[in-house]
């Protein structure tokens, strides 16, 4: 089993003027992220924009996202899915595409109870043997992952070995990581609070920022797990307008329009994601990225 430590971006989803996926585009953006430093990759997650993805087109990205990583870093596969069966038969074309491991976000709409919660990750669980990484996110699925849950999944499924936490408390990702073995991996879901969950003996950081700037989020997570925390907090206070901006609307519409500003996708959304409803925050993010690009370019961090 792996063991899930560093930064793991959540990939967009590319797509051409008419709305197809950009294969081509989805490509670069993977080269580059591993030639930046990229601990590993997670494709079909929220900020893939998933739940607009056909089935046949989830199972396409994620297949040939692990075609162009050609095995140099992890591939962590969005399979999660409020129907258990439709979840389990995501999992299993993962796995049997070569995936590292599988994201199996809270269900959805349906609202479990933690019983249903349990049931629902152990019968996927059980269903693959690559390591299965939950995703609670109560924000979006309108259900917390409860820890007594997670550490009952822990005990009963070998192959459910971390959490991606977006809870968005961090009193929950302390408990977590209290409750849970040393080889059980607690990554922050939120990038603003990523330094704060190692401080507390997290691993690191599913992120939706590195989307842009992978190179700079590995060296700041790296700076904190190997305890470099003046290095960490400089590049944290860097980043800090980049991480609200990236939700002045909802994820992913600002961090896909700040690819698109710097040519690495088109400005294109599936409905009902959608262009930026704001001109003011479209204005207030590209200031902060074209400043953020000039001070890489300049070698200012």
């Amino acid at each position: 089993m792996h063991n899930f430590r560093g930064v793991y971006s959540a990939l967009i989803t590319p797509f051409t003027d008419i709305g197809t996926v950009d294969y081509q585009a989805l490509e670069k953006i993977v080269d580059y992220q591993i030639e930046a430093g990229i601990d590993g990759l997670v494709p079909c997650g929220t900020t893939g924009e998933s739940p607009t993805l056909s089935h046949e087109e989830h199972d396409r990205v994620i297949a040939k996202t692990i075609q162009y990583a050609k095995g140099r870093v992890p591939i962590i596969a969005g399979t999660g899915s409020n129907a258990t069966t439709e979840a389990i038969r995501l999992s299993q074309h993962a796995e049997d595409a070569g995936a590292d491991a599988v994201l199996l976000v809270n269900p959805y709409y349906n609202k479990p109870t933690q019983k249903g919660l349990f049931l629902h990750f152990k019968a996927i669980a059980d269903s693959v043997k690559i390591p299965c990484i939950l995703y609670n996110i109560k924000g979006r699925t309108g259900v917390n992952l409860e820890t007594e849950t997670l550490k009952r999944l822990e005990n009963e499924c070998r192959n459910v070995v971390a959490v991606k936490e977006a809870s968005g408390s961090l009193e929950q990702m302390k408990d977590v990581i209290d409750k849970t073995s040393d080889s059980f991996s607690v990554l922050s879901g939120d990038d603003n609070l990523a330094l704060s969950l190692i401080r507390e003996g997290g691993d690191g950081v599913i992120s939706v920022a590195s989307n842009l700037f992978p190179r700079e989020m590995a060296r700041m997570i790296h700076a904190a797990l190997d305890n470099k925390w003046d290095e960490a907090e400089k590049l944290d206070s860097w980043f800090r307008d980049f991480f609200s901006a990236c939700f002045i609307e909802t994820n992913p519409i600002p961090i896909k329009t700040a690819m698109a500003h710097f040519g690495w996708c088109r400005e294109s959304f599936r409905l009902p994601m959608c262009p930026l409803e704001s001109s003011e925050h479209r204005a207030l993010l590209l200031s902060i990225i074209d400043r953020m690009a000039l001070d890489v370019k300049e070698g200012r961090i």
